[in-house]
């Protein structure tokens, strides 16, 4: 793959990759560093790919890059949480509703199942149609009407608070 090529390969799917990266992992800057790492680690095998598979392999690699990053965040948190002490700070009463809604919002996105997790993300932030979602992660529609429907479900169960 000579340099044309690559530079075409990144104009096409690096706002995918990194709007992939940013639903799994929640932080536009680290899923913007991560996707740069995934070009970087591309251009370095760029003399073994593939071109009909160059896509499965961008997502396939920001994937891995994205377990290593939990992994690596799982580990720097539980450090923290064991040699931070824990400050007392009050706050109004509707800081404090909001926090927490936010929070059980966070964490409930969070236990969605990850089909599921993109296609809400996808939708609902990126205002992106079923259909555009559908082209952008090579499943039908109606996978998507599905896995939609069942975040949906799974969100209004577990969240009943309001602010």
């Amino acid at each position: 793959m000579n340099k044309e090529a690559f530079k075409v390969i990144f104009d096409q799917y690096y706002d995918q990759i990194r709007n992939f990266l940013y639903y799994k992992l929640g932080d536009i800057d680290i899923a913007e560093d991560i996707a740069q790492e995934v070009f970087i680690k591309t251009w370095n095998k760029r003399d073994k790919i593939v071109m009909g598979s160059v896509k499965s392999l961008l997502f396939t690699i920001a994937n891995n890059l994205a377990i290593n990053h939990f992994q690596s965040a799982k580990k720097k948190y539980e450090f923290k949480l064991q040699h931070e002490d824990k400050p007392i700070a009050e706050t109004p009463e509707y800081q404090m509703e909001e926090q927490e809604f936010a929070e059980k919002l966070n964490e409930t996105l969070n236990q969605l199942p990850e089909n599921q997790k993109v296609v809400f993300l996808m939708n609902r932030i990126d205002d992106l149609t079923y259909r555009q979602i559908s082209d952008r992660l090579g499943i039908g529609v109606k996978a998507v009407e599905k896995r939609m429907h069942g975040a949906l479900k799974f969100l209004r169960e577990r969240i009943t608070q309001k602010i």
